[in-house]
């Protein structure tokens, strides 16, 4: 027990609060921290919407090398900003249990907008494209930064309301009295769960880490981050994935949206637990079969523009 361990994060308030929350229940374990956090490209260049800089692990590239250089051991992101693919030398070490998965409306007061036209905003291709599924009428404006950040810029600007994560606002206070649940809005994959990577080489980090895994929620972000991948395969694209489990069933549902939101393609599925395994992929194929090909190559020629 004598090696501290180095909890990498960034320098956000969630994030810090996210690494506070390993940092202490590593500390009940006997295990000694210390926490390092470091800013991210991420949350440096705000002016150019997320596509726009190759989204995959913009969040967690600065992390992943400063574990490679040996600066930090372990690092916690919030789940749904990991790439499926890990960098190489670098292991997902537990999921922790995952908190509200909805995504929420912050409105100021007035919804009346719901019936008629209205402006709302999101830097989320996938909520982008389902609001305007449910809201043709309606405007989406491109948001960024953390979510302190973009609680200032809704109150700054006419919109009227923004989309957020119900977790990330729970953790830190932030979410006011004024909001709907969207339950209607499949979430990102493995959103409300954090996760924790570290060193495949570095054995005492490893097992201290995995005694916070969930092995429920570790099941659920599987399926959904399997998901996810097979369908992408590289490319940023609006995509919702929930996978939840009640009396050793579990449920699926996923979802493939047009840029524009005009276009659906969906499942939703059932099966025994011990069946998990391949459900992602095997979803995300049944997705691809049914017209989801057509829509990803369309998605990406568009954002290859």
């Amino acid at each position: 027990m004598n090696k501290t361990i180095r909890i990498g994060t960034r320098d956000s308030e969630l994030a810090l609060w996210q690494a506070h929350t390993v940092e202490k229940r590593l500390n009940d374990l006997g295990y000694t921290t210390a926490i390092i956090a470091v800013k991210s490209t991420g949350d440096i260049i705000l002016d150019k919407p997320l596509y726009e800089l190759g989204i995959t692990g913009i969040f967690t590239k600065t992390l992943d090398i400063a574990m490679i250089k040996g600066e930090v051991d372990i690092a916690v992101h919030s789940m749904k900003d990991v790439p499926t693919a890990l960098p190489q030398g670098i292991v997902q070490a537990a999921v922790l249990e995952r908190a509200n998965t909805l995504d929420i409306l912050v409105h100021k007061g007035n919804q009346d907008f719901l019936n008629g036209t209205g402006t709302i905003a999101t830097g989320s291709l996938r909520r982008k494209a389902q609001w305007l599924h449910k809201y043709p009428s309606h405007e989406v404006v491109d948001l960024r930064g953390n979510v302190n950040t973009r609680m200032q810029k809704l109150q700054d600007n006419n919109w009227n309301g923004a989309v957020f994560a119900a977790a990330g606002l729970e953790r830190i206070n932030l979410k006011p009295e004024t909001y709907i649940d969207l339950d209607w809005m499949v979430p990102a994959p493995a959103q409300g769960a954090m996760v924790v990577v570290a060193m495949e080489n570095d054995a005492f980090c490893k097992e201290a880490v995995a005694k916070l895994n969930h092995s429920e929620t570790e099941i659920c972000t599987h399926i959904e981050r399997q998901f996810l991948r097979e369908l992408e395969g590289g490319c940023t694209a609006p995509i919702g994935a929930l996978a939840t489990i009640a009396n050793d069933i579990i449920s699926f549902e996923g979802v493939l949206f047009s840029l524009d939101g005009k276009e659906k393609r969906d499942i939703k599925t059932t099966v025994p637990v011990k069946e998990y395994h391949d459900l992602g992929k095997n979803s995300a194929q049944e997705i691809l079969n049914n017209g989801g090909n057509e829509l990803m190559a369309a998605i990406k020629k568009t954002l290859q523009q």
